[in-house]
């Protein structure tokens, strides 16, 4: 197998090691301190969908206490679902779910903190996409072609690096 040499890596490539393999990644060198992470999504829909929704009339219940129930228990799986992520003590996760008459649909949103060695960026993402996902589920038989989108950080804090906040 070819080496691949150190110069060909990203230094910004923490999950690979000096050959080019997947690695997770040491932390047990880095302090604990706080780490806060919001991350957000977007379900787009149909007037009628989100009306739907919005009224109590979806086929499946209670659409959105499901949604935010599945983002929580998401973060807090978020190192079984991701290979070289490491599991975090979660202090806190919150899903809030709006709707958004001008999308039509929802904005989703999830904070979540920990006091922990690494971030906790990929579980606030993680939170987003599955009560979107759920969200979808829930109300599919509504609508099929609902569009998940714009899933990204928003906010981070906490660690050696840099605080982030994105750019609108």
């Amino acid at each position: 197998m070819e080496k691949i040499s150190d110069s060909a890596l990203s230094p910004g490539l923490s999950h690979l090691d000096a050959q080019g393999q997947a690695h997770m990644v040491d932390v047990s060198a880095k302090a604990a301190t706080v780490r806060r992470a919001i991350a957000v999504a977007s379900l787009r829909m149909q007037t009628a969908t989100l009306a739907a929704i919005e009224s109590g009339n979806a086929p499946k219940g209670d659409v959105i206490g499901t949604a935010r129930l599945a983002g929580i228990m998401a973060a807090k799986q978020t190192a079984n679902l991701i290979p070289l992520c490491h599991p975090l003590p979660i202090q806190k996760v919150e899903v809030q779910i709006t709707p958004d008459p001008a999308l039509p649909g929802y904005q989703i949103q999830a904070e979540v903190k920990t006091k922990a060695e690494t971030g906790v960026e990929m579980e606030a993402l993680t939170a987003v996409s599955i009560a979107a996902l759920t969200l979808y589920d829930m109300a599919k038989a509504l609508e099929k072609s609902m569009q998940i989108e714009n899933i990204r950080l928003l906010r981070k804090t906490g660690g050696k690096s840099a605080d982030y906040q994105a750019v609108s």
